[in-house]
């Protein structure tokens, strides 16, 4: 959270003026940047509302915790109110979302979506944003889980009439998510006496804050479950609208032959993977005819192997993009196309029967294969030559076609702990994103070190694994590769850093001397031990992130150096520019770099590239220090 008082002296700190600098030097701190002016204009003038309302109840000794952070994600509550229950005399609170609208009205297709006149697109009802965060710190907040019944959650919409958002009204609302408007405020007041007493709510505060952290709901461990039972995940704020827009999509095809496009583009870590199976878990339950589709054979097969277990047809859901050229056209209801950043530009190869080689481009294959085509992508994650899969080329395809062309755009963080500021860090580190590098700044949130050997990064990951953590080693592609392993032989230690060697994870489909197949390395516990690729490590996530940055890319001067002669990968041609390799090579770390969910430890070949890690990493975050 920026800020914690009660509300008698956050009122005092309003009127001073000194809050919302505060507040704003605290964001720095935490992620990164320093607010919008938006942001900032809306403290200014919602937080002094909610703490007028809080003493005019009476209740000046309740605690303010100001944009307070969900555990394990970026997403940020407007206020957290602690105190004590008036009838129980237990913990009791509130989670408030606070809007500036004096006007919206619900969508037309669904109540949950409302439409406000600054928001090109829609946006999720305030209602159910409130719910979401109420049942998501319910998960993974310990303070909460076995006691739900001391929270409750309210969207005060402190400027508006009955006039201006009378239709909100029509979500449905209850202890979770409830609405209120500044012409009806002695509704609000009441609502607030309701759940919190006059008592102090220091302690009641600090409860809160000391609840012990769940852990995080990792994609796999709970695939089968989302797909074939039920909902295992909470999906906030644009997840949802995410979520309705293609259900809403999937309405519109069904009632009058209608057919568009829509396109979920969000960073590493915001939930695309986990909006596509709760897409397809949700479709397949209502018995929709929808498929799986990816680029990835490590995704697609651990899917299969975990979603599909016993289950034959929940295995065939998951498809691969070149499945669809000869598919019948509409034959599906919904295709969700996930990691559509790994497009190819055709799905023609060497192999295809001439018979099947339509000339269409693959995206158009995959647009003309269902009614409700989506695809979630994250345009910094093309890694080989070749991926094209881009927001611009899937909305010029859809234009050819005069189709109607939705777009989400995903901005929480939901691996790296959450941390807003580590993503920040990792982009501009690498120079994908403007600004230059800068020093990292412990947030928290997510835990970054730096080890001077292997060694000592293989040992911190160990550690780890002994206290019940998931842990991988992952590098650039800078040695040879054995692909062929004669049966009975074990894998050949191909990663050599001095005397320190380890196997690359195996290549292929088969189990190689006790080590998984390359599609499973990332979620078999026998993947620790060998050294994973881009390629067996993007789209997956695991607690603890080993990343080895060999000699391709190295620091010099003042800058990076990508060193091409460095890099074994077989994707890149002599044919391959310059520029492209040096993007690629770049965009692979920063996949490698945000595999992490609660730390990441970096270790460098380069004994210059090591000193500047360590310069920007800080020496408080070295291997020794842990």
């Amino acid at each position: 959270m920026l800020f914690r008082d009660s509300a008698a002296l956050v009122a005092a700190e309003c009127l001073s003026g000194g809050l919302f600098f505060r507040l704003t030097e605290q964001f720095a701190h935490v992620h990164g940047h320093r607010p919008s002016a938006s942001e900032v204009r809306s403290w200014e003038r919602s937080i002094p509302v909610l703490a007028s309302a809080l003493n005019d109840a009476g209740l000046g000794q309740v605690e303010m915790l100001l944009e307070y952070g969900l555990p394990l994600n970026s997403k940020r509550a407007d206020a957290v109110l602690a105190g004590v229950h008036p009838r129980t005399g237990l913990p009791s609170y509130v989670i408030v979302e606070l809007k500036q609208w004096s006007s919206a009205e619900p969508d037309d297709d669904d109540p949950s979506l409302c439409r406000v006149d600054a928001y090109k697109r829609a946006v999720l009802n305030p209602v159910d944003q409130v719910r979401g965060y109420c049942q998501y710190l319910i998960n993974f907040n310990g303070a909460l889980a076995e006691h739900p019944e001391r929270l409750s959650g309210a969207a005060y919409l402190h400027n508006a009439t009955e006039f201006g958002v009378g239709g909100l009204f029509e979500a449905q609302e209850d202890q979770y998510g409830q609405l209120f408007i500044g012409s009806r405020r002695a509704e609000f007041i009441d609502f607030l006496r309701s759940r919190l007493s006059s008592a102090p709510g220091v302690a009641a505060a600090d409860h809160l804050i000391n609840g012990k952290v769940g852990p995080s709901t990792q994609l796999m461990a709970v695939a089968a479950q989302e797909v074939r039972e039920r909902e295992q995940f909470v999906l906030l704020d644009e997840q949802q609208v995410a979520y309705r827009t293609v259900l809403n999509a999937v309405r519109r095809a069904k009632r009058s032959d209608h057919k568009e496009v829509v396109i979920v583009t969000g960073g590493p870590g915001t939930g695309k993977s986990v909006i596509a199976l709760s897409l397809l878990g949700e479709l397949y339950r209502q018995k929709i005819t929808a498929l799986h589709a990816t680029g990835s054979q490590s995704f697609t097969t651990t899917m299969r192997k975990v979603a599909g277990t016993r289950k034959r047809e929940v295995r065939d859901l998951f498809k691969y993009f070149n499945s669809f050229m000869t598919a019948e056209h509409n034959g599906l209801d919904v295709l969700i196309c996930d990691e559509a950043h790994r497009m190819r530009e055709t799905s023609a190869n060497r192999y295809t029967p001439a018979v099947n080689r339509t000339g269409k481009a693959q995206v158009e294959e995959l647009i003309d294969a269902a009614r409700v085509p989506v695809f979630l992508l994250d345009e910094h994650q093309v890694v080989r030559p070749g991926e094209m899969g881009t927001v611009a080329e899937i909305e010029a395809i859809a234009a050819k076609k005069n189709l109607t062309c939705r777009v989400v755009s995903l901005d929480s963080q939901f691996r790296c702990g959450g941390s807003e500021a580590y993503l920040l860090w990792v982009l501009r580190l690498l120079g994908l994103e403007p600004g230059g590098h800068v020093t990292w700044k412990p947030d928290g949130k997510m835990q970054l070190l730096i080890a001077d050997t292997p060694q000592e990064l293989e040992a911190l990951l160990e550690e780890r694994r002994s206290q019940g953590y998931t842990a991988r080693m992952s590098a650039g592609y800078c040695w040879n590769w054995t692909k062929k392993v004669p049966p009975g032989q074990a894998l050949p230690a191909d990663v050599v850093i001095g005397d320190w060697r380890r196997p690359w994870n195996v290549y292929g489909d088969r189990a190689v001397g006790g080590a998984p197949p390359a599609a499973l390395w990332a979620t078999d516990p026998a993947g620790f031990g060998q050294v994973g690729c881009v390629y067996t490590a993007q789209g997956f996530e695991y607690d603890w992130s080993g990343v080895i940055i060999g000699p391709d890319l190295v620091w010099r001067g003042d800058g990076w150096h990508v060193n091409r002669g460095a890099s074994k990968d077989p994707v890149f041609k002599k044919s391959t520019p310059d520029e492209d390799v040096s993007r690629l090579i770049r965009n692979t770390y920063k996949v490698l770099l945000t595999r992490g969910m609660i730390g990441t430890i970096v270790y460098s070949t380069d004994a210059e590239t090591r000193a500047k890690l360590r310069e920007l990493i800080g020496a408080a975050s070295s291997f020794a220090a842990v």
